[in-house]
């Protein structure tokens, strides 16, 4: 199928984290990989699976049959979407009951789940698809007076056993996709910790915690930015570290990052067109530092 895939933007990215989807088809098409539209496409499920297991099952593969029917493997920007798709596909070629089941309640919308097709977060293609050479080769002007941290998040990369690559404990392919950029990528105390997302609904304090405690963590370690590879992930940060500024009175100051507006910048596109424009945290602090820096190299 080569460097062409579905697109799955799942639910929260076109409504709440556009600049993410902006983009990442920026940095993409300039890496040679085509973008088909899914634009049947359901929720992943994720959201319902505590609900009804089942009702879960039936939307991940109906997304899975409709991308069978393009003959195309789905590229997701959510790792909480890639996880359900990989999930529920695993579940269903190993489980032939399974699949009957799924496949009685595909059929009332002319589908049926085969089996032919696989899913990948943007992190995954990057790393296996493209690949850090082809990566470094598109940077024209390379970040080398930034130093930021990165947060990969709690699905992305678990469960292990299903998602496939990289280690949960100690990941390193964002680390190496940043550093890619030219940019340094510096270790923190509880990298792999939580943002604290999950939290919201059940506890503003708790998840309003754990993001204060990241942050905390980035900020001893001087770093410029944050970034991300997860919707829900940089909505945690960039929505709410200047609510946890006024609570707490303190300062931060540290931009969230979709990573493709990090390449992006690398590979010379503008502010502007990774829409930059979109965060909350104001960015205009690195993005003068990078302009300087390019001027002196």
């Amino acid at each position: 199928m080569g460097n062409k895939y579905l697109i799955f933007l799942g639910c929260a990215i076109p409504y709440r984290v556009s600049a993410y989807e902006i983009s990442a088809r920026k940095v993409l098409a300039k890496l040679g990989v085509e973008l088909v539209e899914m634009p049947e496409f359901n929720c992943c499920g994720l959201p319902l699976d505590p609900v009804s297991h089942e009702t879960m099952l039936i939307l991940a593969s109906k997304n899975l049959a409709l991308a069978e029917q393009q003959g195309l493997n789905i590229l997701t920007l959510c790792p909480g979407c890639a996880g359900t798709l990989k999930k529920v596909n695993k579940a269903l070629k190993e489980d032939k009951a399974l699949k009957e089941q799924i496949n009685a309640h595909l059929k009332e919308v002319d589908l049926e789940f085969k089996g032919t097709v696989e899913t990948k977060h943007l992190l995954q293609l990057l790393k296996e698809d493209v690949g850090l050479e082809k990566i470094k080769a598109s940077v024209v002007k390379p970040l080398t007076n930034l130093k930021v941290a990165e947060h990969n998040g709690c699905h992305i990369l678990r469960p292990k056993d299903i998602i496939g690559f990289d280690d949960p404990e100690d990941p390193q392919t964002l680390k190496a996709l940043i550093e890619a950029t030219g940019a340094t990528c510096l270790d923190y105390i509880d990298e792999t910790e939580c943002c604290g997302a999950p939290s919201v609904g059940v506890s503003d304090k708790v998840a309003l915690a754990l993001a204060r405690d990241k942050l905390n963590h980035v900020k001893q370690v001087d770093a410029q930015a944050l970034i991300t590879i997860c919707p829900f992930c940089h909505i945690m940060y960039d929505t709410n570290e200047l609510r946890i500024e006024k609570m707490f009175n303190e300062s931060y100051g540290i931009p969230i990052l979709h990573y493709p507006q990090l390449l992006g910048l690398a590979m010379g596109l503008t502010p502007e067109e990774l829409a930059f424009n979109e965060l909350r945290v104001n960015a205009s602090k690195i993005l003068k530092q990078i302009t300087q820096g390019a001027n002196t190299q």
